[in-house]
């Protein structure tokens, strides 16, 4: 594998000091190219431990989707309201995003493992209340827990790969990580409409126990890591509890109003406005006391500072700050994407959840081969930054393209319309991964990671949110022009899932047709509003630099080769004995 720097590259960054903290925020000296140049050979010892990651991965990634197409079904089966159908998606999202930063944090101070390990444990804890679930407060409880859970496997994957490859072939095994997302979003709706409708939604959740519990015992066997040195009261000492704790509840305090404004409590309400303040105010406090704790920790001598568990180093240059912007958007536009395009087919086309899942396919198969293409070539080439501005006009273009979809769209039509957005969103993937890892410091390049993954995730949260009050707003106003349907224009537009069975059970008629025709013209608001947040990133990442992909890989919790080389070699010995 050649990994040649491209010329038009910028020299990647040396580290300034051997402390886990960085001595200051300016960009470092620079080294020649050629001082770090190496190529990475994985062992089958490491794909073996790599797959195991991916198994977990994949597990998230597949219930994070899986839900969507079948919550009709479920929210009739439990006999659920609209908002606990939409709570019951939004629940798992959100606790995802609030937690990873956290269990990030924790990684660096106990070990990335055992966080991965207990991410696992939540997970599954979670998958079994949700199957078991007798009513929709168990199903939130269960949905609750396992974003936790998916929260930190997804994250903490991210992070390792920053932990066990170097720089210059990181993006390929980004491209790997991100297929399993990508799979799992091909996988997910097929399998939730599948086991709704033919046999038991709560199979959605069971079938996590397996592919999880094969993943948590690779994990265990192959996942060798250097074990970070110290006590375990001086790693409790150095963790930052107080940032953790203040940074979760400001985020919750923003997000949960965020969600059901003007769905479940007007905007104007005192229930949409107090936390959402408070929530805001919450989150200047705690960059306030991060930048303390940061500045606190360059300059003392202890052994074992208070490392924050988000550096502000990882905010060096403007590459990295419009990258993670543009992860917001991404994360924005995927999710509104997979979220709303199901409830088209079921709603507008009328197709059943297993065929709805089906034809979702144009718009996520080509995420999961894209995602490693471009991960192979930037290692191939050193460079990431063609791969972004593609992928931003992709993503533009096919967000775009979506707005043509009507009521009497064809099969080739709507099908071809999805390919542009699925080959986009994919490339994206992996090209800002690399953008963040090169634009910053090695030593920071898992603090870098985690907050990239909670930016995705923080995104995803704000798409399904962002869709759902331009899907509220629009279907009423769109309601009140017809004359017949005028009266339930408010209970109608509440959510759009519950709205799908209230399509379904009409009779044939024209009540029936402009209900089909308001909901399509609500969901192209959508698609115009995503085709306007891509746009803004396209033209943001004009001032995407190239820094070059050969930099010192360094990192305290490597892939330790010793020890699965050495289980190897006594396996064979007891074997010719």
């Amino acid at each position: 594998m050649s990994l040649t720097p491209a010329p038009e590259a910028i020299p990647s960054r040396q580290r300034e000091s051997t402390s886990s903290i960085p001595s200051s925020n300016e960009p470092p000296a620079v080294p020649e190219l050629e001082e770090v140049k190496k190529e990475f050979k994985p062992t089958t010892s490491f794909i073996l431990a790599f797959m195991s990651l991916c198994i977990v991965t994949l597990a998230a990634a597949i219930d994070a989707t899986s839900l969507s197409i079948a919550l009709p079904i479920i929210t009739e089966k439990l006999r659920g309201t609209a908002i606990e159908a939409f709570w019951s998606g939004t629940s798992f999202l959100l606790t995802s995003a609030v937690f990873q930063p956290v269990i990030a944090g924790l990684s660096h101070v106990f070990g990335r493992k055992e966080l991965v390990l207990a991410s696992a444990l939540f997970f599954a804890v979670g998958s079994i209340v949700a199957a078991v679930a007798t009513n929709f407060t168990m199903m939130l409880v269960g949905r609750s827990i396992q974003g936790i859970g998916g929260g930190g496997i997804l994250t903490l994957g991210e992070v390792l790969v920053t932990d066990l490859v170097p720089l210059a072939a990181r993006g390929a095994w980004f491209g790997y990580l991100g297929s399993m997302w990508a799979i799992g979003s091909v996988t997910g709706p097929l399998m939730g409409g599948a086991f709704a409708q033919n046999v038991s939604w709560r199979w959605i959740f069971w079938i996590n126990l397996p592919i999880i519990g094969t993943g948590t015992v690779a994990i265990i066997i192959f996942l060798k890591l250097d074990k970070l040195p110290g006590k375990l009261m001086d790693k409790v000492k150095s963790f930052d509890w107080l940032g953790s704790v203040i940074f979760v509840a400001s985020t919750v305090s923003f997000l949960i109003p965020l969600t059901w404004g003007g769905i479940q409590y007007p905007w104007d309400s005192w229930r949409t406005l107090f936390p959402l303040l408070i929530g805001v105010a919450g989150v200047v406090v705690f960059g306030v006391y991060e930048y303390y704790l940061f500045n606190k920790a360059v300059a003392s001598q202890e052994a074992n500072p208070i490392d924050p568990i988000i550096r502000f180093s990882i905010f060096n240059n403007a590459t990295m700050l419009i990258t993670y912007g543009e992860t917001v958007i991404h994360g924005i536009v995927l999710w509104a994407l997979l979220y709303f395009l199901p409830l088209y087919y079921e709603a507008v086309k009328g197709y059943t959840p297993i065929i709805s899942g089906v034809a979702i396919l144009p718009e996520t198969s080509l995420v999961a081969p894209m995602a490693v293409v471009v991960g192979i070539v930037s290692s191939l080439t050193g460079r990431y930054r063609w791969a972004i501005w593609v992928g931003w006009f992709l993503t533009t273009l096919g967000s775009g393209l979506l707005i043509l979809l009507r009521p009497g769209t064809s099969i080739p039509a709507w099908i071809f319309l999805n390919f542009a957005v699925s080959v986009g969103t994919g490339m994206l993937f992996p090209a800002m991964a690399l953008a963040i890892q090169a634009a910053g410091r090695s030593e920071d390049a898992g603090h870098a990671a985690a907050f990239y993954s909670f930016t995705r995730v923080f995104g995803q949260s704000l798409g399904v949110a962002i869709g759902g009050v331009i899907f509220q707003n629009q279907i009423k106003e769109k309601l009140l022009s017809y004359p017949n349907l005028a009266p339930m224009a408010a209970q109608y537009s509440k959510d759009a899932t519950a709205l799908i069975s209230i399509i379904k059970g009409m009779a044939e008629g024209a009540d029936k047709t402009n209900l089909i025709q308001a909901y399509s013209d609500s969901l192209k608001m959508i698609w115009i509003v995503m085709t306007t947040l891509s746009g803004v990133a396209l033209f943001a990442s004009v001032w995407t630099k190239g820094y070059s992909l050969t930099q010192e890989h360094s990192t305290k919790q490597g892939f330790h080769e010793e020890k699965v080389a050495d289980l190897e070699s006594r396996s064979v010995a007891s074997g010719t004995k």
